[in-house]
């Protein structure tokens, strides 16, 4: 039977249980503290106005004021407290949730992968925030309790019935509000995840006039989200009106009570003001309770989300450091179908490409190729079969010591906010020569400097700014950065004119010269006088392997004599698109 997934945050909470008990013991001298009001008004009416000595009333108020002056500072010093906690946690949580988070994205999760950063957010808020400290004061509300019944059974009997009372009014909040909530957690993610697909493709959609049509696909999830979070808050607003009218007339009763006593000759003045005093302090944490209900179970949800995040995305294990690689590729019975998905898109695919070689990949849309680009750069883990460079497995390498030797470009280049160097540095140290180098052997040093601040121009999101032939070639450079042994290109010219298009062919001569090997994915024949090898993929299975001449030549033969024959060059592919 295999052990049940550690719950990461209790355990991140667990490693500060000395802060813990820091805030629970100066819980514990403030709540003692708080009787402070309660003796003070007792002494006042029993002792002084009895007596009339304006010395011990004076004595007694610049006690009291001391007292004040100390609950105020473990007052304060608690609230830094839970500051210094909130922060241990971040630290202790915030790499691992986002590499977690991360992984759902790779993995194509369905929550948003800043889900899980929100949610930790949620929990750490609440831990530094006022409503926690109602979780810590509402232990001693027995000890208020205590001292009313010492004072007289009657009022101790009267305050019970109210805390049990307003303890049953927080427990009717939680079950009315728990389902409601839950349910408007789900549809917003679902609403803010369509919101974000579609606000992307805004161009599309104002283009076509589409904007009602997907706006409505977005207000159902979130209508009925705000529909759900208005239920849960009407009946929130309901308990809370419940909780806080009670509270005020169980105070009216317990003066009067006491007053009724005081008449009886069973209890004194100072003691009916005092129990007055005592039952609001008595219930004040379990009203705070009932009013950061709604609260806290947006942070059990969310500890709950984080848990069964964490809990199917383990820390990444570090791989082993492996020698420098040459560049040697080789793919071993490879199938491959889309994180959660069920549909193949690569069955039992094999070849190898030595160091220095550049393999072309062609085929129709839909053939596979990007799949397989996705597969050879460790982005997909393959259902079956092995990826390896140099003789080890892909996904055996720590990813930190792998990345640099690989490039990849894929078919949307995804540029960050950042400077143009930054991102072609891969927002590591950016070593002025290195990243002039690439942009120089990717054909876009020029184009940079034309920039209105040359390399240090700031990019908005995706490359907000950059026309897609800009954006693919500085891309390209990124790929090209470090000098990687192995680039994996995805339809690199689709964006290029003839004049980038030569630059490419430029830059894989270049490649080739320096014993780099590359897998080029293309539609367009231009390049293809460029490869040493070809791959035909049809339907996700290798169609043709082999050197590129025999592949092409082999082509026609299977497209029939009516194919118009030509140099390799020149050779027609347009007929297989770009695709998965």
């Amino acid at each position: 039977m295999s052990a049940a997934p550690v719950d990461e945050v209790r355990a991140a909470l667990t490693e500060q249980r000395g802060l813990l008990a820091s805030v629970a013991a100066f819980s514990a001298a403030i709540n003692i503290l708080m009787l402070l009001p309660a003796l003070y008004m007792l002494q006042v009416y029993d002792r002084v106005l009895a007596s009339g000595n304006g010395d011990t009333l004076l004595m007694l108020t610049v006690l009291v004021l001391g007292l004040y002056a100390l609950m105020g500072a473990l007052e304060w010093l608690r609230g830094l407290l839970v500051i210094r906690l909130g922060d241990a946690l971040d630290r202790r949580l915030a790499a691992r949730v986002y590499d977690a988070g991360f992984d759902r994205q790779l993995g194509g999760g369905a929550n948003p992968a800043s889900q899980a950063v929100s949610d930790l957010n949620q929990v750490r808020q609440f831990l530094t925030g006022n409503a926690i400290f109602a979780f810590f004061d509402a232990p001693w509300a027995p000890l208020y309790l205590l001292v009313l019944f010492l004072f007289h059974p009657l009022l101790g009997a009267l305050a019970l019935v109210g805390a049990l009372l307003l303890l049953a009014l927080a427990l009717v909040n939680e079950r009315w509000s728990r389902q409601p909530l839950r349910q408007s957690g789900l549809l917003n993610a679902q609403a803010g995840k369509l919101a974000g697909d579609q606000i992307r493709q805004a161009e599309t959609i104002q283009a076509m006039g589409m904007l009602t049509r997907v706006r409505g696909r977005w207000a159902e999830p979130h209508g009925e989200a705000v529909d759900q979070q208005h239920l849960a808050s009407e009946r929130a607003a309901l308990i809370t009106a419940l909780t806080r009218t009670l509270r005020i007339a169980l105070q009216s009763l317990m003066l009067g009570g006491g007053a009724w006593l005081a008449i009886q000759g069973d209890l004194t003045p100072g003691m009916m003001i005092a129990g007055s005093i005592l039952i609001g302090r008595m219930l004040a944490p379990v009203e705070q309770v009932v009013g950061v209900w709604r609260q806290w179970t947006g942070t059990r949800l969310a500890h709950q989300r984080l848990c069964l995040l964490l809990g199917a995305y383990p820390p990444r294990a570090a791989g082993l450091a492996l020698p420098a690689p040459s560049g040697a590729l080789s793919v071993e019975g490879l199938s491959l179908a889309p994180p959660g998905g069920q549909r193949v898109t690569l069955v039992n695919l094999s070849f190898n490409l030595a160091a220095g070689e550049i393999l072309g990949v062609v085929g129709e849309s839909g053939s596979g190729k990007s799949s397989l680009a996705r597969a050879l750069v460790g982005v997909w883990p393959a259902r079956a079969g092995k990826v390896r460079l140099d003789g080890a497995d892909l996904h055996g390498w720590d990813r930190q010591r792998l990345g640099p030797w690989l490039g990849y470009l894929p078919q949307e280049v995804a540029l960050f906010s950042g400077t143009v160097a930054e991102n072609i540095a891969r927002f590591g140290p950016v070593e002025s020569e290195r990243v002039v180098a690439a942009a120089t052997e990717a054909g876009v040093h020029d184009l940079i400097l034309r920039l209105p601040r040359g390399y240090d121009t700031v990019l908005g999101d995706g490359g907000a700014g950059l026309s897609g032939g800009q954006k693919q070639r500085i891309g390209l450079a990124r790929a090209l950065y470090g000098e990687p042994v192995l680039l994996v290109l995805d339809e690199p010219n689709a964006n290029l004119d003839e004049r980038g298009e030569a630059a490419l062919a430029a830059t894989l001569r270049g490649l080739k010269a320096r014993g780099r090997s590359v897998v080029l994915i293309t539609h367009r024949a231009g390049v293809l006088a460029c490869t040493d090898k070809l791959l035909a993929l049809k339907g996700g299975v290798a169609q043709a392997f082999g050197p590129t001449q025999k592949v092409l030549e082999s082509l026609r033969a299977a497209r029939g004599p009516a194919a118009p024959a030509s140099a390799p060059g020149a050779y027609r592919v347009g007929h297989w698109g770009a695709g998965q």
